[in-house]
């Protein structure tokens, strides 16, 4: 069996809210070398992590916009990125065009 493409790149930092706010998540992230930025409940205000979750629920929402990507048709996952890149680049070129 031949593995095609890159291995996968561990993320620095996670970015949660309130909902995932639990102290073993918090541990296992630690022991995977990932810095949680989980919200606590009752401490942190939604103004400091919301930013970086709205965009990225919002960016994600733009993508949803797009039918081929809503459910994944593509068999091939070469496809379906090749679809998201298309997505994205449309969303840019609407977006600057404004």
């Amino acid at each position: 069996m031949h593995i095609i493409g890159h291995g996968r790149r561990r993320p620095a930092k996670l970015h949660a809210d309130k909902a995932y706010e639990n102290r073993h998540l918090r541990q296992w992230l630690r022991s995977r070398k990932i810095t949680p930025r989980i919200a606590r409940k009752g401490t942190e205000s939604f103004e400091r992590l919301g930013h970086h979750r709205w965009t990225i629920e919002r960016t994600m929402s733009w993508l949803a916009g797009c039918r081929r990507l809503h459910r994944r048709y593509e068999c091939k996952a070469d496809h379906f990125l090749a679809f998201a890149g298309i997505a994205a680049t449309l969303i840019c070129y609407r977006r600057l065009a404004r």
